[in-house]
């Protein structure tokens, strides 16, 4: 099974989910550590879509500065061409299989598409 994972390696949850993907038999694993090639606006909407959530929904709150940029009731737009812009609002990790996406926090989430 392929899975990407949108890694970022300063992040726990982010390396437990990698771990977690490296340990299972048969996953042909791509890592991307998002923070230094971001996706693009069309990608993010993709996995968001794919995940079942909106692009709000994984922008990152925490450490960054989305609320005071009125991040949060933006539209899908606006938020999504913020991420590409500073992938640090993006949320964290974000991993694609052929059985779907998930936003692994808790990491234990990313056994719902393996």
């Amino acid at each position: 099974m392929k899975a990407t994972i949108w890694h970022n390696p300063a992040c726990g949850t982010s390396r437990k989910t990698l771990s977690i993907l490296q340990e299972t038999p048969g996953v042909d694993l791509t890592v991307i550590e998002y923070l230094k090639t971001p996706p693009g606006a069309e990608k993010l909407a993709q996995l968001y879509r794919d995940a079942g959530m909106s692009p709000q929904q994984g922008l990152r709150l925490r450490g960054t500065d989305a609320e005071q940029r009125g991040l949060p009731g933006a539209d899908d737009a606006v938020v999504l061409a913020a991420m590409v812009a500073d992938p640090i609002l993006i949320e964290r990790p974000l991993v694609e299989t052929d059985k779907g996406v998930r936003l692994c926090r808790p990491q234990d989430k990313v056994s719902e598409i393996l």
